[in-house]
């Protein structure tokens, strides 16, 4: 009997950080066979080459450049050409049995839209999730309606998939896949993240991923300078920053960020990718990690770090009490939460709502990718609300 094959996507690094731990799970199945295709920006210069970090304990079978050196509409839109000519050709050659996509990038838009013309099912992670503040939403959406197999946080996310009218058979709650990566992290001292990091640490340590607001670009470069005008006035603060994704006007900010870290050596620095075991250690011991990045919202409550949210990125999702959400014109009041009494009470003993009874997310997904029948999966029914039917 020939091995199910399990093709799992992945185009940039924050992706990779929530799928390692799956592959990882297929890899040791000795039932399945785990295809890897790496895309976008794992193949970037510009993004650091993270197709490397992937290669570290994984073959990569097939990598499909699809980024240019420009980040604007029209080449979003020739990218997403580049995804149907490539992914096309790779499917056809290593004929998967199931295809798994992770979150709501535009690129998976077009993968989906392949598999979808291919027939080859689709399993997703992470939808039903809300970011009103970027297109996102939109294309996390349709990618739960192309799909077959929907693996969510929270049980409110759960019954949005439902809402979108998927069977409830094939929707499962697992939890937080990036809170797994939390509890099984072997994290690093502060002296020794400042070894890798080459950095000596001051008394504050910021952690700080911004990403533009792909429904608010034209505010793109005000919002960096006033972050970067806040953040050099904090005392006795070092500031890490991770680089924005390939998102339009990412490379912007990035050039951004690169200069001023190039201004201010001593104060702060710019990493393409610092790989799970240093982000979330740095994470652990910073006095609060700063932007707009999923992880701030996401991860942060399961180590108690105070998160600084800024603008309508991330608006829409699960948040707990950790979470300071502001705009860039109240930047200053965040950073004076920060310091409050009642806030640092409330770190202590907040609820976090990523929590989840299934210990191993990413053995129940698994689980479920090894044994679901799929000789009947392609043929997808609507199933409707019951309150929408009677009325």
């Amino acid at each position: 009997m020939s091995k199910r094959k399990i093709c799992i996507i992945s185009a940039t690094r924050a992706e990779w950080y929530l799928l390692k731990n799956l592959c990882l799970e297929i890899k040791n199945d000795k039932d399945l066979a785990l295809q890897i295709i790496a895309t976008g920006a794992h193949l970037s210069k510009d993004f650091g080459l993270t197709y490397k970090e992937i290669e570290k304990d994984f073959k990569i079978d097939k990598k499909i450049p699809i980024l240019s050196s420009n980040d604007d509409k029209l080449n979003l839109c020739k990218s997403m050409a580049l995804v149907f000519e490539g992914f096309s050709k790779a499917f056809e050659s290593l004929k998967p049995d199931i295809v798994v996509i992770l979150g709501d990038r535009y690129e998976m838009l077009a993968v989906t839209s392949v598999c979808l013309l291919m027939h080859i099912p689709i399993a997703h992670l992470c939808g039903g999730e809300l970011t009103l503040g970027a297109i996102d939403d939109s294309i996390r959406h349709s990618i739960t309606k192309m799909a077959h197999l929907h693996f969510v946080s929270t049980k409110e996310y759960q019954n949005r998939v439902l809402q979108l009218g998927e069977n409830k058979n094939f929707v499962f709650n697992v939890g937080s896949l990036g809170g797994f990566n939390v509890k099984n992290t072997n994290f690093l001292s502060k002296k020794e993240l400042e070894k890798e990091l080459d950095f000596k640490f001051d008394e504050n340590i910021y952690l700080i991923t911004y990403h533009p607001e792909t429904l608010n670009l034209e505010q793109t470069k005000n919002n960096i300078e006033i972050l970067l005008d806040n953040l050099i006035k904090l005392k006795k603060a070092s500031l890490i920053f991770t680089k924005a994704n390939a998102d339009e006007n990412g490379l912007l900010i990035n050039n951004f960020l690169a200069e001023f870290c190039k201004k201010y050596p001593k104060k702060a620095k710019l990493f393409d990718n610092l790989g799970v075991e240093k982000y979330l250690s740095l994470m652990k011991i910073s006095k609060a990690i700063i932007g707009n990045s999923s992880s701030g919202v996401i991860e942060s409550p399961f180590l108690r770090t105070a998160c600084i949210n800024i603008g309508d990125r991330q608006k829409g999702r699960i948040k707990s009490e950790n979470i300071i959400d502001t705009n860039m014109k109240d930047l200053q009041k965040a950073f004076q939460k920060l310091e409050t009494k009642k806030f640092k009470e409330i770190l202590k003993s907040f609820n976090n709502p990523f929590e989840n009874k299934i210990k191993n997310p990413n053995k129940f997904i698994k689980t479920k990718l090894k044994n679901i029948k799929l000789d009947t999966i392609l043929n997808k029914k609507f199933t409707d609300m019951l309150w929408i039917s009677k009325n």
